[in-house]
């Protein structure tokens, strides 16, 4: 019998500010635990709540790099529930009227483009963390999460199956560092997916009954975690059996989903309009400010780099991973040769970011300047460097050698180009190679290269390879 998965994600993406969503408490990851928690965090008696205005600044952000539709009015809500990490046995959120509606976000599938519609986006604060390893039969609880602003971003359930949905995290994740609104740091908990997951037959229209998994914190545990909780469904429904819905946890020890607790429904939740905070109206000011803050989004700065800049769609893809990437590129190729700039994007994609991976470095800390990127693309186009030697000197920049000239007058990598100095060394090979002269002029071909090959070791590689081939060319048909 065939199957359909399909999948929903809720993704909590923690927004870069210094403060909290409602308190002036830091944010800064790793203090020790219970320091970074105010008297409003805590839920003191008579404190207040007061809303953080960056954080309001980045939905905005979001909702207009998405296409959805801001909400000029809206409300924050109680979600009332008891957990030993939520102070005030509730969590601020907002529900009925959030700050974002709507959006499409297009993620790039190996059978093309595809577009997944957005529910809603809206503000809510953290709750804290409840720590179970570090104390036998205890659990310590830390309240620095306490408060932390999130931008909670839902999905319609237009996903089918793992690959989709981590298709779509990763789309998003890079969506939201570009825009400069959440860092995304999976490890520091800045961006946690939860996935609905149901399965139904293949054709039906009607969904299935959907369990969550909650937290998960990898691409690759979400992939894991939808395919084993897809496959437990189908074998539930196959075995006769019902899917209950549930909040389930993945244990990527095991690689297993396993049940958590029923899952609740919004009423259970008893949402109300919190008494403490007024309606959030965004002003026409902050409307402005939001958009013009924005910068050129990906989809249309892969346009730009095929369009202005004549790269193929996958070096464009390549380039546009950050908004970083993409800055350093076309700063490397303002002023470069034209017809290098293929070239640069491969440098990129290749080797620096090959050295930037060794080194766990973003490509902000390049040992390798844009502008020596640059030089790099000169030599070569003036003669001066062969493309086989741009690695060997983008390898020395990088240890420290010094700027590309440098580099290359202390190697001595200068490449031969000129014409007198390469026919003399082509007539010295073909006086020791005989027998290849021989085959070639009978028409095999391979003996060729092999000349090549053997002109290109004299020259410890430093021969221009077009002049080789043309003078080597000519001196065999002679």
């Amino acid at each position: 019998m065939a199957w359909e998965i399909v999948v929903g994600i809720e993704t909590h993406a923690q927004l870069r500010t210094k403060s909290k969503m409602f308190s002036g408490a830091s944010t800064a990851f790793g203090a020790a635990p219970n320091t970074q928690a105010c008297a409003v965090d805590i839920a003191l008696p008579g404190v207040l709540p007061v809303v953080n205005a960056a954080a309001v600044a980045h939905a905005l952000r979001f909702g207009f790099a998405v296409g959805a539709a801001i909400n000029r009015r809206s409300v924050f809500a109680r979600k009332n529930y008891f957990y030993p990490d939520l102070p005030k046995g509730y969590q601020i959120s907002q529900y009925e009227m959030p700050i974002v509606a709507g959006g499409t976000l297009k993620i790039v599938l190996p059978e093309g483009e595809k577009t997944v519609r957005l529910t809603r986006a809206h503000l809510e604060e953290d709750a804290g963390k409840s720590l179970h390893e570090d104390f036998q039969g205890m659990t310590g609880i830390d309240l620095n999460r306490a408060g932390t602003p999130l931008l909670e971003i839902v999905t319609e359930p237009d996903l089918r199956g793992a690959k989709e949905a981590v298709a779509y995290a990763r789309t998003l994740h890079a969506l939201l560092r570009w825009i400069g609104v959440c860092d995304g740091n999976m490890q520091e908990g800045s961006f946690r997916c939860d996935a609905n997951v149901s399965v139904r037959k293949a054709g039906d229209d009607q969904l299935g009954t959907r369990c969550e998994i909650k937290n998960l914190n990898s691409f690759l545990f979400m992939e894991q975690a939808i395919e084993f909780e897809a496959r437990r469904q189908i074998e539930v429904l196959e075995g006769g059996g019902r899917i209950s819905q549930e909040t389930r946890l993945y244990d990527a020890d095991r690689g297993e989903t396993r049940s958590m607790r029923s899952k609740e429904d919004a009423h259970d939740y008893r949402y109300f309009p919190d008494p403490d905070l007024l309606p959030l109206v965004i002003s026409d000011e902050m409307l402005a400010q939001a958009r013009d803050s924005l910068p050129e989004l990906p989809d249309a700065r892969r346009g730009k780099l095929v369009a202005s800049y004549g790269l193929s769609h996958a070096q464009a893809d390549l380039l546009t991973a950050s908004i970083e990437t993409s800055n350093y590129a076309i700063a490397a190729f303002e002023g470069a040769p034209q017809a290098r700039w293929p070239d640069m994007a491969n440098w990129i994609s290749g080797p620096l970011s090959a050295k930037l991976n060794e080194s766990n470095l973003d490509i902000g800390a390049s040992r390798v300047a844009a502008a020596e990127l640059r030089r790099l693309a000169q030599k070569v186009e003036d003669g001066t460097l062969s493309g086989k030697m741009v690695k060997d000197v983008l390898d020395a920049v990088w240890a420290g050698e010094g700027g590309v000239d440098e580099v290359i007058g202390k190697r001595g990598l200068q490449q031969i180009s000129d014409a007198g100095a390469i026919g003399r060394i082509v007539d010295e090979v073909l006086a020791k190679n005989a027998k290849q002269v021989e085959d070639y002029r009978a028409g095999k071909d391979k003996a060729f290269n092999s000349l090549v090959g053997q002109v290109m070791k004299a020259t410890q590689g430093k021969a221009n390879p077009a002049q080789v081939n043309e003078i080597l060319k000519a001196r065999l048909t002679r």
